[in-house]
């Protein structure tokens, strides 16, 4: 498992990996948009990077072609990246949330989603019983 950080380029290989599952090095760079395309031995490079940093891994050869995989997953890499967003406000949720309502990226809807995780927690960290939950 990967505790390095992912630069932006390796995060966007990742992201093909996430999409595709397993995938050679052509089909990662197919990708990417014709127009901003980087090139072959751009990716092959960055798929290296990802490979030595334990992100992903070569499941086969078919021909001339190694096949990888991710070895971590997108949720896990998330949560990671969110902890470390968190750090940055000393471990306070406010500030993000209030960011994300302000730039119109956290609707009703997941707050609402969330208020029904919220007491879905509580249920199972009281044994069955809801404990109260502060106002919003």
């Amino acid at each position: 498992m990967t505790t390095k950080r992912f630069t932006r380029a390796e995060l966007k290989v990742m992201q093909a990996f996430w999409d595709l599952g397993k995938a050679s090095i052509r089909e990662v760079l197919e990708t990417f948009p014709k127009k901003r395309r980087p090139a072959y031995t751009t990716i092959q490079t960055l798929v290296y990077r990802l490979e030595e940093k334990g992100a992903i891994r070569r499941t086969r050869k078919i021909g001339g072609a190694h096949i990888f995989e991710p070895v971590v997953s997108r949720q896990m890499e998330g949560r990671k990246l969110l902890d470390e967003v968190l750090e940055l406000f000393g471990g306070r949720t406010q500030p993000v949330m209030s960011h994300l309502i302000e730039t119109g990226r956290l609707s009703r809807e997941d707050v609402e989603a969330a208020r029904r995780l919220l007491d879905e927690v509580d249920k199972d960290d009281a044994g069955g019983r809801p404990r109260s939950s502060p106002p919003c």
